[in-house]
């Protein structure tokens, strides 16, 4: 199939289902007003995004086996993030394995893209271009490309998101689509072969373990509040430990993460909640907020809206996914 879109948000509960190939979950970490655009354009064989958020968030993803992306920065002026512990700056690839969830933290407006083929096709074509096949290893690693290299990827790639906005029926002829094509696929691949590796340590791995298994126990729970010495006794590690990996991942510790999940697991419950026969009370009590008060200016703070504003908003503005937390076994082509 061969085609593209752009499209626009102001939540980011259909933003992060738009995102392919791979299943997204999105925690805002600031106050103020979403918005995020999509690019997405699918060639024959490559399949590409771009998208744009204004505001920062945490952001946990599970690709697809099959098609694993690369992951960059499309601004040169925009600020570095984090990728599952790693600094990622402009100028950056991540390579994203396909073993086990990852996370990316901003700090400021983002503008980020990705690329994929399958695993077949990125292994055929290293042979054909380089001379040696290229696989994605099961854990996520980062290289530093040669300047030319990247910036010639960086041109193409922005160039096809303008033909998306602008001029999508140029991407319907097929000479088109078969030069673009071309010339994107080489680009990725000397990015990834003339390039240095950034190094990760030992620890870099021990702490994405030890974070996925505290995300494996938030799974587990299904909404329901934890505490930290329940999670440190499950998982099998220090509260210091924990600290610092999710630090690392996250960019705050694992009691901010956690009330920054219940609070977007309360607004969600809200949002799709019968106001005629739920309260705010009742809900917010489920997720562990007892001191309403609290919960209440702490709730606008975050979402620029009180919690009874959610319960009432009409059924046109409700969310239609399920449990935006809530992963699915399949995987996204």
């Amino acid at each position: 199939m061969v085609g593209s879109s752009v499209v626009t948000f102001t939540d980011p509960q259909p933003y992060q289902a738009a995102i392919r190939p791979a299943q997204v979950e999105i925690l805002v970490t600031a106050k103020g007003d979403f918005h995020a655009e999509l690019t997405r354009i699918e060639l024959p064989r490559l399949l590409m995004q771009r998208g744009r958020e204004s505001l920062p968030r945490i952001a946990r993803s599970t690709v697809s086996s099959e098609r694993p992306p690369i992951f960059f920065l499309a601004d040169v002026d925009q600020a570095a993030v984090r990728h599952s512990g790693m600094k990622l700056s402009f100028g950056d690839i991540i390579a994203v394995g396909s073993c086990s969830p990852h996370h990316h933290r901003t700090w400021a407006p983002c503008h980020w893209a990705t690329m994929s083929l399958t695993r077949e096709d990125l292994a055929a074509t290293g042979y054909a271009l380089v001379g040696r096949d290229l696989t994605v290893p099961p854990f996520s690693y980062g290289v530093r490309p040669a300047r030319v290299s990247m910036s010639r990827l960086l041109q193409l790639h922005d160039a096809a998101g303008q033909l998306a906005k602008i001029a999508p029926e140029v991407l319907a002829k097929p000479e088109v689509v078969r030069a673009l094509e071309q010339a994107l696929v080489h680009a990725m691949i000397m990015c990834l072969t003339d390039s240095t590796p950034i190094e990760m340590n030992r620890w870099d791995h021990r702490h994405s373990t030890i974070i996925a298994r505290f995300e494996e126990l938030l799974a587990a729970s299904q909404g329901c509040p934890l505490y930290l010495a329940e999670i440190c006794t499950a998982i099998g590690v220090a509260e210091r430990t924990l600290r610092v990996c999710c630090h690392d991942h996250f960019g705050m510790g694992p009691i901010r993460y956690l009330w920054l999940r219940r609070m977007h697991l309360a607004r969600h419950a809200l949002m799709r909640a019968d106001s005629t026969t739920s309260t705010v009370t009742e809900i917010a009590t489920e997720f562990g907020f007892w001191e309403l008060g609290r919960f209440s200016v702490a709730y606008r703070t975050l979402f620029g809206e009180t919690p009874s504003a959610s319960l009432r908003r009409p059924p046109e503005d409700r969310p239609t996914s399920q449990n935006p937390l809530a992963f699915a076994d399949s995987e996204y082509a």
